[in-house]
C-alpha cells in the first residue's frame, strides 16, 4: 500500500498542511537462500476476483484467484501472500481474511499477519504454472485512509491479496510502513468483478464496464492489464468526466462536500499533467484514469494504478499521476529503495510546473543519512523522509541535469522509463543509465556527493 506525502515544501506551496505520520514497525528483513537466483518470480500473475458489497460499501466478500509462472531457473516450492491491510488491524483479528485455499497448503499468519506463506503441492521448475484460490473477506475500517471509510464513502487501497517477490535476497517480506510504502510487485493482470448497490459509484484500477445486477444492484467490471496492484472506492460521490488530448478518459469522483468548482479544477490538472508525463515519459497505457476527491485524507494523495486518492491540490495530483509512470510503469522495492519513485515523481512534477530546481540545497544531518536509504532507516527518522526523499531526491535529479544538461537528462528519463517498462528499476540500473548519458563525465563524485549508493 502507498501513501503518498508530497515534500513539506510542495504541501506548504498548495496550502496544505503536512501531517506527522506515525513511524513503522521494526524492519523485517528478507530471506537469504542459496537456493536462490536474481530472477525475479512467481511472474506473468493474473488475478480474477469477484468481491460483493453490503449496502454501505464497507464490506466485500467472494472469492479470489491467481494462476503465475515460475520464471527462476530455481524451483518454487511456495508463495507469498502479503495481506498489506492486516496492518490496519489488531493481529490476530484481521479486516482480510483469507480462507478455504486451493492449490497449496496455507501456513500462519506472519509479519504482523500481513504474509502469508501457501506451500505448493509439488515444487514448480522454471517455467511451470500455478494457481491458487481462496474466499475472501474484506472488513474496512473506520478512517479517512487509503485503507478506510469515511462516512458512506469507502477507500480500498490494497485491499486485495498480491503475491510477494522471490530474487536473490530471497522472499521479500518487509513489514508495512505507515510513513511511506512497503511495495514490491511485479507487473500482473486484474480482471475484478464488483457487486454493489445501485447507488454506490466504484472508481477502480482499469478500465470499467457496468452491467445490472441483481435488483437493486449493479456490477462493476474493471481489468486492468500489467498493473502492479489493484485499488477501488465506493460511494454517492459526484462524478465529472473528461479526456485528455491524447485521448485517456479521466473521471473525477467527490465526495459531496467537494465543490463541483474544485473537481472541475481537478479535471483540468488530470488531463493536462497525464499528457505532460507521457509526453516526457512514454504515452499512458491504461487507457483510463480515476481520481477520488476528499479532503479529510491526512495525506497529500496516494496513486494506484489508474487511480489516485487526493485532496484538492494540483500539486498533489500532478505528483499523483506522474507515480502512474515512476512505480507503476516503471516499478522498484519501495521499502528498500524509495528515492526511485519519490523523488523521480517529484522531479516530474516540478518539470510540469516548470519549476528548475533553483535553490535546491542540500544539507546532511548525519553520516548515516543518505538518498538511498531503506524504509527501515526512515521509520526510525520519521522527520527526515519527506525532506530527503523527496526534497534532495529531486534536488539531486535536477543537479544530474544540470551536470549532463537538459537534453541528455530528458532522453535518459524517457529511455530509461522504455527500458524498464513494466519491469524493475534498481539505483545501480539508474546509475549505470545516467553514466552512459553523461559520456565523458564521471558521476563517481557526483553520486558520492548526493550519496546515491548502490
Amino acid at each position: 500500500m502507498r501513501i503518498r506525502l508530497l515534500a513539506g515544501a510542495a504541501l506548504l506551496a498548495a496550502g496544505l498542511a503536512v501531517p506527522a505520520a506515525p513511524a513503522g514497525a521494526a524492519p523485517v528483513q528478507s530471506l537469504p537462500s542459496a537456493t536462490t537466483d536474481a530472477t525475479r518470480t512467481p511472474g506473468g500473475a493474473a488475478y480474477t476476483v469477484s468481491l460483493t458489497s453490503d449496502t454501505t460499501g464497507h464490506t466485500w466478500t467472494g472469492h479470489q484467484s491467481i494462476t503465475f509462472r515460475n520464471l527462476s531457473a530455481v524451483a518454487l516450492s511456495e508463495v507469498y501472500l502479503r495481506l498489506w491491510d492486516n496492518y490496519h488491524g489488531n493481529c490476530p483479528t484481521t479486516p482480510i481474511t483469507v480462507s478455504n485455499v486451493t492449490g497449496g497448503t496455507p501456513g500462519a499468519l506472519e509479519v504482523g499477519c500481513t504474509a502469508l506463506k501457501i506451500t505448493l503441492p509439488a515444487p514448480l521448475a522454471q517455467g511451470g504454472n500455478g494457481s491458487i484460490g481462496f474466499d475472501l473477506s474484506i472488513a474496512v475500517p473506520s478512517g479517512v485512509d487509503r485503507f478506510g471509510y469515511d462516512g458512506n464513502y469507502t477507500f480500498l487501497g490494497n485491499a486485495l491479496p498480491v503475491l510477494a517477490v522471490r530474487d536473490a535476497a530471497g522472499w521479500h517480506l518487509d513489514p508495512y510502513t505507515n510513513n511511506g510504502e512497503s511495495f514490491y510487485a511485479l507487473a500482473s493482470d486484474y480482471d475484478v468483478t464488483l457487486d454493489h448497490p445501485n447507488g454506490l459509484l466504484v472508481p477502480a484500477t482499469g478500465t470499467s464496464t457496468d452491467t445490472p445486477g441483481a435488483s437493486g444492484r449493479t456490477v462493476t467490471r474493471a481489468v486492468g492489464s500489467q498493473v502492479r496492484e489493484f485499488a477501488w472506492a465506493s460511494g454517492a460521490f459526484k462524478k465529472t468526466s473528461g479526456t485528455t488530448a491524447a485521448g485517456v478518459k479521466v473521471n473525477v469522483y467527490s465526495v459531496s462536500s467537494i465543490s463541483t468548482r474544485s473537481a472541475t479544477s481537478m479535471l483540468n490538472t488530470a488531463t493536462a499533467a497525464l499528457d505532460a508525463h507521457a509526453a516526457r515519459f512514454g504515452a499512458y497505457p491504461y487507457g483510463e484514469a480515476d481520481v477520488v476527491l476528499d479532503n479529510g485524507f491526512w495525506f497529500g494523495g496516494m496513486e494506484y494504478p489508474g487511480f489516485v486518492l487526493d485532496l484538492v491540490s494540483s500539486t498533489a495530483l500532478a505528483h499523483e499521476l506522474a507515480h502512474q509512470w515512476f512505480y507503476g510503469i516503471v516499478g522498484d522495492d519501495e521499502y528498500a529503495s524509495p528515492w526511485l519513485d519519490e523523488g523521480f515523481t517529484d522531479y516530474a512534477t516540478d518539470l510540469y510546473f516548470n519549476k528548475s530546481g533553483t535553490g535546491c540545497g542540500i544539507t546532511w544531518q548525519s553520516a548515516a543519512e543518505k538518498l538511498t536509504n531503506s524504509m527501515a532507516y526512515w521509520d526510525a527518522h520519521s522527520n527526515r523522509y519527506s525532506t530527503v526523499v523527496y526534497g534532495y531526491g529531486k534536488c539531486t535529479l535536477h543537479d544530474l541535469r544540470r551536470l549532463i544538461g537538459t537534453t541528455a537528462m530528458d532522453n535518459l528519463l524517457r529511455s530509461y522509463a522504455a527500458s524498464h517498462w513494466y519491469g524493475i528499476s534498481t539505483v545501480a540500473d539508474f546509475k549505470a543509465a545516467a553514466q552512459a548519458a553523461a559520456g565523458s563525465t564521471d558521476l563517481t563524485s557526483f553520486w558520492a556527493t548526493h550519496r546515491v549508493e548502490g
